[in-house]
């Protein structure tokens, strides 16, 4: 439990507001287990207060803190031990943000250079730099080489490494959402999310590297199948939408999809097997590739399959 709190503190959210003692499930009331109080009475029960008190929801509320900074839900106590699976949403959101300012600069005659590069610093701003920090420590630590891999990852100086896997990601993001143009909306709610369920196989597949480390959670609190499901209902989501908007957008989306998920799944397996696991960092580099790969995959595809390309 001290672990976690000291990930929560590493993490800028104050260990007053975290509950992460667990109880065995079996171990509880039954209405316990479902986030409710057996000691009050159905009739005395708010409806919506029984809503904001079940797990999975505090555990939304987790994920809302942990991968943005947008602002706290207030009725909420916020529960961090489960919080990866719901990274996906957090990412359906971000991306929304960013899609949304696209079309507002859009609307104001900006040129698609501007709104791309404008679109890329507000995903940076909107996750604190979270995942960029992953992305470019990952980078200075595959240069140091295996023995000191982990060591040049925890260097809070960044490297030549770091810094041209950072230029390399914006310079590719850039570039496909230029070239997507009107399309670029919608790639970016799509790389957000997709970007989101690549660590969710490294968290799955790989062992955590550092023990008491600040993501070690993760891990250490991973379901299994259980942990896939909401990514998976909101991929799900995401192509009944492209359906329902016709025009054949499904296959294109289905595409993406499939191109995207299996770059960023080929990253997962790669990283894990070379470094024989994972970090925190490296989930952070996994993220941003698996957005970058996304956002290419948009621009080769969508563009041709739409007969603009």
């Amino acid at each position: 439990m001290g672990s976690l709190k000291a990930t929560a503190a590493c993490s800028g959210v104050p260990a007053c507001c975290i509950d992460l003692e667990v109880e065995p499930p079996h171990l509880r009331h039954p209405l316990l287990v479902l986030g409710l109080d057996p000691t009050v009475s159905s009739d005395r029960q708010c409806c919506p207060l029984r809503i904001a008190s079940l797990p999975w929801f505090r555990d939304l509320a987790g994920a809302w803190i942990f991968y943005s900074v947008l602002p706290a839900w207030p009725w909420l106590s916020p529960r961090f031990e489960r919080i990866a699976r719901f990274a996906p949403w957090i990412g359906l959101v971000i991306g929304g943000l960013q899609a949304l300012l696209w079309f507002l600069l859009s609307a104001m005659n900006w040129s698609v250079e501007s709104c791309a590069l404008l679109a890329i610093a507000l995903g940076t701003w909107l996750t604190g730099g979270l995942h960029v920090d992953g992305l470019m420590d990952t980078a200075d630590g595959l240069a140091a080489g295996q023995e000191r891999c982990l060591e040049a990852m925890d260097d809070s100086r960044v490297g030549a490494s770091g810094v041209q896997a950072l230029l390399l990601v914006v310079l590719l993001q850039a570039g496909a959402l230029i070239r997507l143009g009107t399309w670029a909306p919608m790639a970016l709610v799509m790389a957000a999310v997709i970007g989101r369920v690549a660590p969710l196989s490294a968290m799955a597949r790989f062992p955590y590297l550092r023990q008491g480390g600040t993501a070690a959670f993760h891990r250490r609190h991973w379901r299994g199948v259980l942990d896939w499901v909401p990514a998976m209902i909101l991929i799900v989501l995401l192509l009944l939408s492209a359906a329902l908007r016709g025009g054949g957008l499904v296959l294109s989306v289905s595409l993406v999809l499939t191109v995207g998920l299996g770059a960023a799944w080929l990253l997962v397996e790669r990283l894990g097997r070379r470094l024989g696991g994972h970090t925190g960092d490296t989930y952070g580099a996994c993220l941003v590739w698996g957005e970058t790969f996304t956002l290419l995959s948009s621009a080769l595809l969508f563009p041709v399959l739409s007969g603009a390309g």
